[in-house]
């Protein structure tokens, strides 16, 4: 984000049925979240599969909780039971799979490349003379 980026708060307004307000108000009930820290949430986390506008800043909350890992601990209990080596296998394929899309995004946008030399990935133009 850049230091000019406008951070103040602003409104949004949309029009959902009553059945599905008062079923995201249940649900953020349930996460001891507000409904619109919910749906701020749910927005960010249904953006992640899509190409981020790099001219735009991010929400500077788009966890505002802290606690997306709560999150989506919650999600896969919801749905099932889980040993310990499951559930950390579930949170941890996503980081992965994200960590992967994430550095392919920076190499193609030549941001940062993978250097022998520096055991790992290294930053474009950093201290290795580029």
């Amino acid at each position: 984000m850049s230091d000019s980026a406008d951070t103040s708060r602003t409104a949004v307004k949309t029009y959902v049925p009553a059945y599905q307000k008062a079923e995201w108000q249940s649900h953020a009930d349930d996460l001891g979240m507000s409904q619109s820290e919910f749906v701020r949430t749910m927005v960010q986390a249904g953006r992640r599969g899509f190409e981020p506008d790099r001219e735009q800043p991010t929400s500077p909350d788009a966890d505002p909780g802290g606690n997306a890992l709560e999150t989506r601990v919650l999600e896969l209990l919801s749905a099932d039971s889980y040993s310990w080596d499951e559930l950390l296998e579930a949170v941890s394929d996503d980081i992965e799979s994200r960590l992967d899309d994430t550095l392919e995004d920076l190499q193609s946008d030549n941001r940062i490349r993978y250097s022998g030399r520096h055991g790992g990935y290294t930053i474009v133009g950093g201290d290795d003379g580029d």
